[in-house]
């Protein structure tokens, strides 16, 4: 028996064919950096946020698309696409600028439409946005809401600035609507023990999310995590 479906075969099953996602890099902050939540982010994230592959937000999304398609259908052979809205929080934006990005990004071979957020960014009216459009123009979307991790204080020793009750209530929210919930999870953060990687795991399949992402922990440069490090007041696992 196999222990999980992997992601790559969920799409070409569900599409017909290899699926790839396509970073999207749009001008954004995070309410941990901007001073609603916080203002030195997450303890691993680097200045630029997630975006370490993704082009300049200088370009449109459809510019952004069009060259990392070319790029990517060349080099492993993919023929259908979902543009990833990946960096800093997806859903931290008015409802009519999301909307507008979004629909921007349903080009050509595009199937779907993954969008990277906070479990404290989700609010009926966004679910109700996303919901709509993906009616509207018949095409996937999916949330993909960072938790990192269900131990409360390990939240907190990251920086978080949010609770596994906001997750859930946040994934409860998307599950009302015709949208999809995915989880990111950290699995080796300082203050974790594998008790808490499973005790996270069965909280994820309690809630029924539609898919998990498993990162190993990054030390980026810049984050608060690296200038531990560089201090040594961080020890890695």
């Amino acid at each position: 028996m196999r222990l999980y479906y992997p992601y790559s075969e969920y799409l070409k099953t569900k599409y017909g064919e290899k699926t790839y996602k396509l970073p999207v890099n749009v001008p954004g902050t995070c309410p941990n950096r901007d001073g609603t939540r916080g203002i030195s982010g997450c303890a691993y994230c680097g200045e630029i946020g997630a975006g370490f592959e993704s082009l300049s937000d200088t370009l449109s999304v459809p510019e952004q698309l069009i060259k990392n398609k070319a790029y990517i259908s060349q080099r492993y052979g993919a023929k259908k696409f979902i543009p990833y809205f990946q960096n800093f929080t997806g859903t931290y934006l008015p409802n009519e600028n999301l909307k507008a990005l979004v629909c921007s990004a349903i080009l050509p071979d595009m199937v779907g439409i993954n969008i990277a957020t906070r479990p404290d960014c989700i609010s009926d009216q966004t679910t109700a946005c996303l919901s709509e459009i993906a009616q509207s123009k018949n095409i996937d979307i999916t949330l993909e809401l960072g938790l990192q991790t269900a131990n409360y204080r390990t939240l907190n020793a990251i920086n978080r600035r949010h609770g596994l009750a906001e997750f859930i209530d946040a994934v409860l929210r998307i599950q009302k609507t015709h949208l999809c919930v995915s989880a990111h999870v950290i699995l080796d953060l300082p203050d974790d023990s594998m008790d808490d990687v499973i005790e996270t795991a069965h909280v994820l399949s309690a809630l029924k999310v539609d898919g998990v992402k498993l990162h190993s922990l990054y030390v980026a440069k810049g984050s608060s995590y690296a200038k531990a490090y560089e201090a040594g007041r961080l020890k890695l696992h």
